[in-house]
């Protein structure tokens, strides 16, 4: 219906919602995703830098772990979220590579661009990028190489030494590949629970001071007066689990008795303590020296115990006791009137001893031994949490690893084989439309090699020509040499990473260009939001406020 020659318009969002799309909106997204990656290349790599993040509470991270870094920067923008969510994906999925595949996305991105800005179809770049992703997971899977069962514990040893490079310890990385390969072997070989690895820190001592417990150790739980004339060492003592609270319960405080004798009254205090008496007797006749439990254990029990040298230990967090029970093949009871010998755990040593400036419970010699803990020490708060995570990436690696004994060479070698294999395959087989697609996304997946350079201080322009000749000539796993400022065989100098690792960040990578690539509009409600100055456009370093909290996210056109 037209009124007058004009058509009215015709309202249907409330007032007040900011509706952005078209070529600029994708383009804006493309820009918050580029701040995002600048601010986390630069940790790439053995020579990568490590990022002091401050929180709104002053609390400081210095870290150069890209999941832990996304999730500290508390990013605004819609889009450069979908960066945060991979990041986390691969370090759930795979446990490292999780800068990688933040700084493979931007790259593709920012690669992708021109052809956006040229006007090219979304929907024929991400049906490029796709093609090219499927194409690149099937090199990887041809060229790598299957490890042999004979030397395990070796390449095992490697490939964490690997995922240390680029961490705070790779200067101890022999000290603690040793520990994260036999803590990852004396898991189960069924299930691999990473769970099951206690990490415990004390700060104080060096980096070497660090202790591998074949056991578990915990810290010493709140204990009432009476603790101190228990024994704290027993060899092959019986142990037992309790979720049970040994305390004596005063039920006037919670019941209402009515009595009309203080010899009725002195009956129910009476049956209020042998009952705790009963309980108290019960756990003694099991014949088990250490008695722990996850709910307290109180004053009278202490001394009872104490009396009759047992060592007990109430308060004990559901990690810890879950991972005695494992170690020591007990089992949890939550009554103390029917515990059989079988519920009853052991060990060859128990003891308690002073780290630092705490007093640990050590139990080790475990039989059923299907859990270990790791101690670290070292000088700052700060540095052990990042030792922490280092070492939480390189468990994941091994763990994979026994896995998927699939393995391919890092440094570089694995992208440049890739991204030569793809020129190759672009120009023979793949339709005119996507060809600069799939070429735009070998010539991105250069990105790793070259920030790998840039952050190590070496000419990237030209080690990444005389990688292109290298394979070129068929050497598939010519990568960077950190050594020597140059070009070696990555494969034959044991910088191996799982293929896992590679096939996952580029799959995630992609996925998330063309997320991000299939969002043309972005309708935004502002009374759901606090107030705000208006936003018109997209002004110099939008983007970077974005990062910092500040930023409104997606703008308005």
């Amino acid at each position: 219906m037209s009124f007058g020659g004009q058509t009215p318009t015709i309202i249907v969002l409330k007032e007040g919602t900011d509706a952005s799309q078209g070529k600029g909106q994708m383009i804006s997204n493309i820009q918050a995703c580029l701040a995002v990656q600048d601010t986390i290349r630069s940790t790439l790599g053995p020579y990568g830098g490590d990022l002091l993040l401050v929180d709104e509470n002053g609390r400081q991270t210095i870290t150069n772990d890209g999941a832990t870094v996304m999730k500290l920067l508390d990013i605004v923008h819609p889009a450069a979220r979908i960066l945060t969510d991979i990041a986390r994906s691969q370090d759930a999925e795979v446990g490292d590579g999780t800068t990688s595949v933040v700084v493979l996305a931007g790259e593709i991105l920012k690669e992708i661009k021109e052809h956006v800005e040229q006007g090219v179809s979304s929907q024929i770049i991400i049906k490029g990028l796709r093609r090219a992703s499927a194409m690149a997971v099937n090199k990887i899977k041809e060229i790598a190489v299957t490890t042999r069962e004979g030397n395990q514990r070796e390449t095992l040893r490697r490939l964490a030494a690997t995922a240390m490079s680029s961490k705070l310890i790779h200067r101890n990385a022999d000290f603690f590949t040793k520990m994260v390969v036999d803590a990852v072997l004396s898991l189960d070989q069924d299930d691999l629970n990473e769970k099951l690895i206690g990490i415990k820190k004390i700060t104080g001592g060096a980096l070497q001071d660090s202790l591998f417990v074949n056991g578990v150790a915990f810290k010493k739980t709140f204990s009432y007066a009476g603790f101190e004339q228990q024994p704290k060492s027993f060899k092959d003592p019986k142990i037992v689990c309790l979720n049970v609270e040994l305390e004596l319960k005063s039920e006037k405080d919670n019941a209402e008795v009515r009595v009309e004798q203080v010899s009725e009254y002195q009956a129910v205090v009476d049956a209020e303590w042998q009952i705790i008496y009963n309980k108290m007797e019960e756990v003694y006749k099991t014949g088990a020296k250490v008695v722990l439990s996850k709910l307290p254990i109180g004053d009278l029990a202490t001394q009872y115990f104490a009396d009759r040298d047992v060592f007990c230990a109430g308060r004990v967090s559901s990690d810890d006791l879950e991972r005695v029970v494992q170690a020591t093949g007990g089992s949890i009871s939550s009554t103390c009137s029917d515990i059989q010998p079988q519920h009853l755990g052991t060990c060859e040593r128990f003891e308690e001893r002073q780290i630092g400036g705490e007093r640990y419970n050590f139990f080790e010699g475990c039989p059923a031994a299907k859990t270990c803990t790791l101690v670290l020490r070292g000088g700052a708060e700060q540095f052990i949490a990042e030792v922490e995570r280092s070492l939480h990436d390189a468990i994941m690696i091994v763990k994979r690893a026994i896995k998927n004994r699939n393995i391919v060479a890092g440094g570089g070698a694995c992208e440049m084989e890739i991204s030569a294999h793809l020129h190759r395959s672009a120009d023979l087989s793949v339709p005119r439309k996507q060809q600069s697609i799939i070429k735009s996304f070998a010539k991105a997946l250069e990105i790793i090699p070259r920030q790998l350079c840039d952050n190590a201080g070496f000419d990237a322009t030209n080690i990444l020509t005389q990688l292109r000749v290298e394979h070129r000539k068929g050497n598939t796993w010519a990568g960077v040499d950190f050594d020597n400022e140059g070009v070696r065989d990555n494969m034959e100098a044991f910088v191996w990473e799982p293929s896992l690792v590679k096939i996952n960040a580029i799959q995630a990578a992609v996925e998330a260009s063309c997320l991000i690539l299939s969002v043309d509009e972005t309708i935004r409600n502002e009374e759901s939001e606090k107030p705000q100055a208006p936003q018109r456009g997209l002004p110099p370093g939008a983007a970077q406020r974005a990062l910092r909290g500040r930023g409104r996210g997606m703008p308005r056109r």
